[in-house]
């Protein structure tokens, strides 16, 4: 296994926590010469808040780690591609290096849908490497949203009264 996998595994066990509160599995690390210094997980639901997606929490560690809100010599570790708003703050942040997990064909702009880290006219662009356990990552949300719908087909239609 090699180092980008190793830390996606990290990745993976933040987004099982999520997962263990019933939210979207989708967990990052922050990792600067070579020791995780921040973790998150996606606290949307749990927090009531549009910005707790797990790369704006692990970035909101990082900053306060390094007391500095530039993370330059860092790589994100996420398990699922960032959407706009966590591109956004990954260039922000000047993080130089984003590896992720599994494609995000509805939201994602790492290079589904808009590539926004590698984007010409920004001051920062990122190294992306794509595709790290993609088939986990994947596979922790596919088993997340199936669960999901079945809970709802079986709960009761309240309508109906």
């Amino acid at each position: 296994m090699n180092k980008d996998e190793i830390f996606m595994k990290m990745a993976i066990e933040e987004a099982l926590k999520a997962e263990e509160l019933g939210e979207v599995p989708i967990g990052a690390i922050i990792v600067y010469k070579d020791e995780v210094i921040a973790r998150g997980y996606n606290l949307r639901e749990t927090k009531q808040t549009a910005l707790g997606h797990a790369e704006v929490i692990a970035i909101e560690e990082a900053c306060k780690v390094i007391d500095s809100w530039r993370l330059e010599e860092t790589t994100l570790y996420v398990t699922l591609e960032p959407c706009p708003m966590c591109a956004g703050a990954i260039i922000q942040s000047r993080i130089p290096r984003v590896v992720y997990g599994a494609k995000d064909p509805k939201a994602g702009c790492g290079g589904s849908i808009y590539n926004l880290l590698q984007e010409e006219q920004f001051n920062h662009r990122c190294d992306v490497e794509t595709g790290v356990l993609e088939e986990e990552c994947s596979r922790l949300l596919t088993n997340f949203f199936r669960a999901l719908r079945l809970k709802k087909k079986k709960l009761p239609n309240e309508d109906k009264h």
